[in-house]
């Protein structure tokens, strides 16, 4: 299983919203084909057919707990995981 495909189920999971690292939930998102905009400390993502803004911060090196959350509910919500 790959490194992507292992992010993906721990973030559909839900089970670790606090443990995910911030660039791998960037690359995850750019790997769904978002396109990246940064704004000082703001990373927003935005899709083709994807009405919701993604708004992602910093907190550490982790990615905050509730935009992991957010992220979950558009992947799920537009079946941007695949299969």
């Amino acid at each position: 299983m790959r490194k992507y495909e292992k992010l993906l189920l721990k973030i559909l999971s839900g089970t670790s919203d606090a443990n995910i690292h911030f660039d791998e939930l960037r690359n995850l998102l750019k790997n769904l084909g978002f396109e990246e905009r940064i704004r000082s400390s703001h990373h927003m993502f935005r899709k083709a057919g994807v009405t919701e803004k993604i708004n992602l911060q910093r907190e550490g090196d982790k990615a905050k707990p509730y935009q992991v959350k957010q992220v979950r509910n558009v992947i799920v919500k537009y079946k941007l995981g695949g299969k």
